[in-house]
């Protein structure tokens, strides 16, 4: 994969005209519930939301990507959880579809997703009609297929797999989308396979350990590749070695910096999803 920034500057790149964006980000979680309330449009769920994610730990971005918790088939295809669908009543009388569980020691909803448009696409719909089974993306790894379900057999090498980026042994990733089938939008995931990842899960304590359990499988997890500064589509993990990014997850578009094995609760203002 070509690395856009090889060297580092020792300055952040911002687009002209939303660095006071991007300074309100550099607050936190505050700074991203002001952003994203401001144009927070109608619609099903949206509001303040926690989340389990992956740190940011440089460069803009004011909060973590979202996991998305995995399930292993019996035949070794992997696919994310989406939350449980129920028919509940409306105020009118009526009834609709809505998207909630308890997992891992929190509530997991959609919500988790609903930011950058992901909020509009199809595969976050309780009525999607189509399966949870993650496949490959055409513009993923070298190594990966160009299409199909993601079966856990394609990480054999996990603990030894290396390219030009990072140190062997650390983890395997690939490119994938979730609930993507039919619909105008695909959901981009970022899938690593890691024994880092196994070492986390065995030694995490509190409710990342609660989580970590019910969230991953034999070492493999998943994230919603959506840079949460200005929704870029991150080139991934161990893509660059831009600043210490070697072993991370790294968006090119402004340099921000996410650590795979650093698991955070965090929390959000999520907008609604549209109704229509």
């Amino acid at each position: 994969m070509s690395d856009k920034y090889p060297e580092s500057s020792g300055r952040r790149r911002f687009v002209k005209g939303v660095v006071g964006s991007a300074a309100l980000a550099g607050a936190g979680t505050a700074g991203t519930a002001v952003l994203e309330s401001v144009t927070n449009p109608t619609g099903s769920g949206g509001g303040q939301t926690n989340y389990f994610a992956v740190e940011n730990t440089a460069g803009p971005a004011p909060r973590g990507m979202p996991m998305v918790p995995i399930e292993i088939d019996d035949n070794g295809d992997i696919k994310g959880v989406f939350p449980d669908v129920k028919e509940v009543e409306t105020e009118t009388g009526g009834t609709k579809k809505q998207a909630r569980m308890e997992l891992g020691g929190i509530e997991y909803t959609p919500n988790w997703y609903q930011y950058c448009g992901v909020q509009g696409y199809g595969g976050l719909r309780p009525d999607y009609d189509g399966d949870n089974y993650f496949r490959f993306s055409g513009a993923g790894y070298s190594w990966q297929p160009s299409g199909g379900k993601v079966n856990i057999d394609e990480f054999d090498d996990y603990d030894t797999w290396e390219n030009d980026y990072g140190d062997a042994g650390i983890g395997k990733p690939a490119k994938a989308t979730w609930r993507s089938q039919n619909t105008d939008n695909t959901i981009p995931i970022l899938i690593i396979r890691s024994p880092v990842l196994e070492d986390r899960v065995e030694s995490a304590e509190g409710e990342v350990a609660e989580w970590l359990e019910a969230a991953t499988d034999q070492g493999v997890m998943a994230i919603v590749n959506k840079c949460t500064h200005f929704c870029c589509a991150p080139q991934g993990f161990r893509t660059s070695n831009y600043e210490g990014a070697e072993d991370k997850i790294y968006c090119q578009c402004h340099q921000s910096i996410y650590d795979p094995f650093s698991i955070v609760k965090k929390s959000f203002v999520a907008f609604a999803r549209p109704e229509n």
